[in-house]
């Protein structure tokens, strides 16, 4: 069972920072975080970058970015310090030695000398044998010296008996000691694994608990046997399940950028979600409810409810689909709760991405009558990139005709309306409904109809938001050029 002997809290968040922040990875972070916070401990950002090869500075930026937009600030870390520190591996390779020496020297592990050449064909041998892949502990009772050559350092599992880890949410894992590998725990750099950097990492760190991807279930053994032969606590530990594509054919986690599944496009890299116009306040109670449920049917809260409630012991340990189409709607449920004004600072910076020089006035001015209709940031500039044009431009005259009419209706409305908008002292949203309404009874004409047709002439789109309230936005002068333009569009066309 799990150990009892209470803790203070402290939790890490340890990424390897080879590629982009991805959804699960923001995932991990979150429940670490909430739990964090739900029991007044701590929250740690510890940089993996013990894989030099692939490691990035980029990355390890944008995994910084990607949390702090989430809102998943760290109490210690790079950038920020703290107590246990070093927090970035690269800059621990000294105390990786030293414990894997330590090992060495009291029987728990050894150095292997054997090549890579020697590897590979070992592999291939036993592919012809059709037995398990792996390393034929060549090297584990010669004893080598730190004099050997070019060396690895191995830990010796035991080879019988079994070894049984305690999951805070699966309960017993046991495993057949038989069937476990001795694992390498430093490498020929002298930069350690994982295996041997998160074990001593975690004690150093004085970490309690531990929430990391279920893909580290098979090592658990070797990590519990670590703390075991240190003679250290091991932290309680809880593997987080799969997340897998919204159809649930696939881990979501084996791809790196977004992709498409059933003619819908799916984010995989929290910057993805970022630039593609998601709150973050939207994409935290989104990833929540993947694997964990707030309950009493709530879909809508907020981190400060969730980590209320927030156990390890409610988590599903079963891989789950990535609802999607959930995160959608409460982006837009989150969109319709902000301040308008709010929403139009939120807005701009995806307008000036399209190249649009953005009036706040204007923009402030129109963003409540878009705030209902669009689900993510982005969408605001297909609604609104006519009222920062300069011009617009009108494709086909022929969106210009409504249903039932024809180029010289089109005409005759279009001039009616041009002179009844002229003749308006006031311009507001309201005179103009009123003097248009009134016209469209005169002529004989449905609203839409007559509507419409000013609606392309001002915005050159067949949607957009309320007419009056744009061409007020618009401004007279504007609306009444765009609508004497769109005139002239259809006397040449016809």
């Amino acid at each position: 069972m799990s150990d009892p002997t209470p803790r203070p809290v402290r939790v890490r968040f340890a990424p390897s920072p080879t590629g982009y922040l991805h959804i699960g990875g923001a995932r991990t972070a979150l429940f670490n975080w909430l739990f964090a916070r739900k029991h007044k401990g701590v929250f740690i950002l510890r940089i993996e970058d013990t894989d030099q090869k692939r490691y990035t500075a980029e990355a390890e930026q944008d995994f910084k970015d990607s949390l702090h937009w989430l809102g998943l600030n760290w109490d210690e870390g790079p950038d920020v310090g703290g107590e246990f520190g070093p927090y970035r591996q690269s800059e621990r390779s000294e105390m990786y030695q030293q414990w894997a020496n330590w090992l060495i020297d009291n029987g728990y592990a050894y150095r292997c000398n054997c090549t890579a050449e020697r590897l590979a064909g070992l592999r291939k041998e036993q592919g012809k044998q059709k037995v398990r892949i792996g390393y034929d502990r060549h090297c584990r009772d010669l004893n080598l010296g730190p004099d050997c050559g070019e060396y690895v350092v191995r830990f010796k599992m035991p080879v019988d008996g079994e070894t049984t880890v305690y999951d805070e949410m699966r309960g017993n894992i046991s495993f057949q000691n038989a069937d476990l590998q001795d694992l390498v725990l430093l490498k020929s750099d002298g930069l350690p694994t994982y295996h041997l950097a998160n074990v001593v990492d975690d004690h150093f760190m004085e970490i309690s608990h531990i929430m990391r991807a279920d893909e580290w279930i098979a090592t658990a053994p070797l990590h519990a046997r670590l703390y075991q032969a240190f003679g250290w606590e091991m932290p309680k530990i809880a593997h987080l399940p799969v997340i897998l594509s919204p159809s649930g054919k696939g881990k979501l986690s084996k791809r790196d950028q977004a992709f498409e599944e059933g003619g819908t496009k799916i984010l995989v890299q929290v910057r993805e979600f970022r630039e593609a116009g998601y709150l973050p306040e939207a994409v935290v109670n989104f990833l929540t409810n993947v694997g964990w449920a707030f309950g009493d049917d709530r879909e809508e809260f907020t981190p400060e409810e969730a980590m209320e409630r927030f156990e390890l012991k409610d988590i599903n340990p079963s891989a789950g689909k990535l609802p999607f189409d959930k995160l959608v709607w409460l982006n837009n449920q989150y969109i319709m709760m902000m301040a308008p004004d709010a929403l139009a600072e939120k807005i701009k910076p995806y307008l000036e991405a399209d190249g649009l020089v953005v009036d706040m006035d204007k923009l402030k001015a129109i963003t409540p009558y878009i705030q209902e209709r669009i689900k993510t940031l982005s969408e605001a500039s297909e609604w609104l990139a006519f009222l920062f044009k300069a011009e617009i431009t009108i494709d086909d005259p022929v969106q210009l005709i409504q249903k039932n009419m024809d180029v010289d209706s089109t005409l005759r409305a279009l001039k009616a309306s041009y002179d009844t908008l002229k003749g308006l002292g006031d311009f507001s949203h309201e005179q103009q409904e009123k003097a248009m309404r009134a016209l469209a009874e005169q002529m004989g004409l449905k609203a839409g109809q007559l509507f419409g047709s000013v609606r392309v002439a001002t915005s050159g789109q067949p949607v957009s938001p309320p007419l009056f309230q744009s061409m007020e936005v618009l401004g007279k002068d504007v609306s009444l050029k765009r609508i004497e333009d769109a005139i002239k569009l259809l006397m040449i066309d016809d």
